[in-house]
């Protein structure tokens, strides 16, 4: 007998039609990817029919691991399939969440985040015990998930036993399916599409902004707010079961509309939906109406686009809004932005309303919008931070993700500055592969940063208090004040929310932490900035006058009235962008931090002290210092001569930073630039590319004796570029530059005209040639540059030097244009020729008393 009665978990489920198909995939080649529509039941099927396939095939290993994109999707997945069996959670389903475990001797299908997936392959790649896995809502593009794609992809290869189906809504599914293939070819695919009922699309775009400096605005929550009560209302007059679900980015905007809504629809029960409620009033949300139940108005963030089914919505109302982790490489922050959803998102979102019968979608934008929206989300391993995920790629043997199967490769610069802050945080050596320090902090759960403060945190200040540092930077915990150390005794008194989850997020980070006894007398007040730099050591900041400069270079505020005013020194957990006026005009606002004192500064920053002379380009010459410093921080400072190579670097990145602007151009220099341009610009390679940014990178090759004369002191309007320029020139070819674009070309009269050439970063402008009209009588043919391919422009002059006509067609000019040119100019200028016939006169540069 089963384990699971499939015909009963499958009623009313439409994902029950494609069983068959995933079997034969499944027997065939033990790999495959779904595509389903949301709410289709793939998250409540798929994993028993797999546990069930395994049964039959007498297989040793029988767990089905399912992965999910965040807790509270784990959970609720887990609770309804065992609901459908009539059973508990830790029996035959069973869940693993971070600090959270409910799995039993009997458990068969367990469901589990993506990261405890990605930890369990770290400390078990081949996954002993486990039969078969499913990543669910791979087209969400998690950084784990992507992560568990490539790495699954190599675990098949050792063993082929290990049954593996992903699951998507709207990815580019032949993708998937290429990297999970094999030499057979790529993993079959099961396609369900799902029975569309009609769908009413109401566009209500609202009269205010949806987004200013600070976010999404509260005049815009308003209109959704209105937008929803309205709709709500019609649709419960047509349908008195109809409830209603409503998107909005993050919990701030849930709790607002919830809010408002309350306030507007008396009789209507409106509920929030959102990570950071607890399991039972995320329940009561996806729970549905039952009998006698007021109307409902389900307020959720992005939980409920794919991975929460919420039942008996027949009204979805989108304010058309996503919420997404973006990094500053820069400015050394990350954080999570409101952008635009795309139209996969939206789309999604809309399905929730005619998922069982005819529903309608109110979208809060104009069409426009929605058209112009990008058609996915970018995947996260294209913006986020990439530190865990390049320790956790090291600590896999692909350091840099460097010949993994990966859907989409990771950034380079993102990747060189991950691959930075673990090397100076001493978790990876020079060639990125994990070190001693690196290998435990992979162990624990928590952030690569955070794992380092938790590691060498306990041996300075002993375990429990490094524990209940790092639990409270690792849990969304906030403090309007910014006051960290505040905030740490107001959890472990109970007096912050959330002080329940934190203590046992501190016993469970304890057991990872050697129990040493201290070795420093940090006093008590100083551990919370200690800890802090110790995960951050670039985030060490010194007051600045009312703002603090980081360590990193990025200057940041305080919040008003906060208590760390009063410190020199503070630890940085948590600096965000932000616009306007706020932060001091700086552009960063500190979100969360702690004092630091002297002890800790030197114990946290040791990677980053530095002494060195540091030269910088200012005002046309080079000056330096040498310099004690904490990163960007300087301690002091002495004037010092520069070095010859110190001043070139400083030019040089003067150069990388401000531009070319910063030399002196002559004239000859420039024409010569404009020369070399147009014949990049026609002829390409090997002729040189002179835009700013390519000498800017080519600095050093061009312009290296003139660095080191600047360097010595040479003031910069005495350096010309041009003899520079030339050494750019392709040999031998560069014998033709005045061949193909001549300074002066030769005109009838004799005179040997200079050609302006266009400016270097201006591709539709031409040569010019100016020369007063007299001179070209007889001129047919206008001359042309490189080899034939680039036609002059003649401005043919007035003997006042003014503009009489402007053409690239001397001869259509001579034969028309010319004579009412002649009729309105000879009285004008008698003294000058205006021969009735222009071919036959003699061209001239003088006046007819002259000739």
């Amino acid at each position: 007998m089963s384990t699971f009665d499939l015909a009963r978990i499958g009623t009313g489920l439409p994902f029950v039609a494609a069983l068959p198909q995933l079997r034969e995939a499944l027997d065939g080649r033990g790999v495959a990817v779904v595509r389903a529509e949301p709410g289709a039941g793939k998250t409540t099927l798929v994993p028993p029919a797999v546990a069930d396939l395994l049964e039959v095939r007498g297989a040793d290993a029988r767990r089905v691991v399912v992965t999910g994109p965040r807790r509270v999707v784990v959970q609720a997945a887990a609770r309804r399939l065992a609901a459908l069996t009539g059973t508990r959670v830790g029996g035959p389903v069973g869940s693993t969440v971070r600090g959270e475990r409910q799995v039993g001797r009997d458990t068969v299908v367990e469901h589990v985040t993506a990261g405890v997936l990605v930890r369990r392959l770290l400390s078990d790649p081949e996954l002993v015990g486990t039969g078969a896995v499913v990543l669910d809502e791979v087209h969400e593009r998690g950084l784990d998930t992507d992560l568990l794609v490539g790495m699954l992809a190599e675990v098949r290869a050792l063993r082929p036993d290990l049954v593996l189906v992903a699951m998507s809504a709207t990815l580019d599914v032949p993708a998937l399916a290429e990297v999970l293939g094999s030499d057979d070819g790529p993993a079959p695919v099961v396609d369900h599409p799902s029975a569309q009922h009609p769908l009413e699309v109401v566009w209500t775009p609202p009269p205010v902004p949806r987004l200013d400096a600070r976010g999404v605005t509260d005049a815009f929550l308003d209109h959704v707010s209105r937008t929803t009560t309205e709709m709500h209302a019609r649709a419960l007059a047509a349908d008195s079961g109809a409830d209603a679900l409503v998107f909005v980015p993050g919990v701030r905007e849930v709790d607002r509309v919830v809010e408002q809504v309350s306030r507007l629809a008396r009789g209507t029960e409106v509920l929030a939906l959102h990570g950071r409620l607890d399991l039972r009033a995320q329940d009561r949300a996806v729970a549905g109406r039952g009998p006698g139940d007021p109307p409902r108005v389900v307020v959720a963030t992005a939980l409920a686009e794919s991975s929460l089914t919420v039942p008996g919505v027949r009204l979805v109302v989108d304010a058309g809004l996503a919420r997404v982790p973006r990094r500053d490489l820069r400015r050394d922050m990350s954080g999570l932005v409101t952008v635009q959803a795309s139209r996969a998102a939206m789309t999604q979102r809309a399905g929730r309303a005619a998922r069982l019968g005819p529903g309608t979608v109110v979208r809060c934008l104009d069409e426009t919008t929605f058209a112009h929206a990008p058609e996915h989300a970018a995947p996260e391993i294209s913006s986020s931070d990439l530190t865990g995920a390049l320790l956790t790629l090291a600590a896999w043997g692909s350091p840099r993700g460097e010949g993994m199967p990966l859907l989409t490769a990771p950034p380079p610069a993102a990747v060189r500055a991950a691959e930075q802050v673990l090397h100076d945080l001493g978790l990876v050596d020079a060639d990125g592969r994990t070190t001693e320090l690196g290998v435990r902090a992979g162990r624990v759960p928590a952030d690569p940063r955070l794992a380092r403060a938790l590691l060498a945190g306990a041996p300075l200040v002993g375990a429990r208090a490094a524990a209940e540092v790092v639990a409270t930077l690792a849990d969304d915990h906030r403090a309007p004040d910014g006051d960290l150390a505040g905030l740490v005794s107001a959890l472990r008194s109970g007096r912050a929310p959330g002080a329940a989850r934190w203590r046992g997020e501190v016993v469970r980070l304890r057991r990872w932490a050697e129990d040493a006894v201290p070795r420093h007398d940090v006093p008590g007040h100083d551990v919370p900035g200690l800890v802090t730099a110790l995960a951050h050591p670039s985030r060490v900041a010194r007051r600045d006058g009312s703002t603090w400069l980081l360590a990193s270079g990025t200057r940041a505020a305080l919040p008003p009235g906060s208590p760390l005013q009063s410190f020199d020194w503070v630890a940085v957990a948590d600096v965000t962008r932000t616009e306007g006026r706020a932060a001091a005009g700086t552009g960063a606002v500190i979100r969360l931090a702690a004092g630091l004192g002297a002890d800790g500064i030197d114990l946290a920053t040791g990677a980053l002290r530095t002494r060195e002379v540091r030269a910088a380009f200012v005002d046309g010459r080079v000056v330096a210092r040498e310099v004690d410093a904490i990163g960007a921080i300087e301690l002091a400072a002495t004037p010092v001569r520069p070095s010859q190579e110190a001043g070139a670097r400083a030019v040089a990145d003067a150069l990388a930073r401000d531009g070319l602007g910063i030399l002196t151009w002559s004239g000859t220099a420039d024409a010569l630039r404009r020369r070399m341009a147009l014949l990049h610009r026609v002829l390409g390679d090997p002729w040189p590319d002179v835009s700013e940014a390519a000498l800017a990178a080519r600095a050093e090759e061009w312009l290296g004796p003139e660095l080191r004369r600047l360097a010595a002191g040479t003031p910069v309007d005495r350096v010309d570029l041009a003899d520079p320029l030339r050494r750019l020139l392709p040999w031998p070819r560069a014998a033709r530059l005045d061949e193909l674009a001549p300074e002066r070309l030769p005109v009838p009269s004799g005179s040997r005209v200079a050609v302006t050439y266009p400016p270097h970063d201006d591709p539709d402008a031409r040569p010019v040639v100016a020369v007063k009209l007299q001179e070209c009588f007889g001129l047919a043919d206008t001359p042309r540059l490189v080899d034939g391919r680039v036609a002059t422009l003649f401005h043919l002059l007035s003997p006042a030097g003014r503009p009489l006509a402007v053409t690239d067609d001397l001869r259509s000019f001579w034969a028309g244009p010319y004579a009412q040119v002649r009729a309105e100019m000879r009285g004008r200028y008698p003294r000058h020729p205006w021969p009735e016939d222009p071919w036959s006169a003699p061209a001239t540069a003088r006046t007819n008393r002259r000739r």
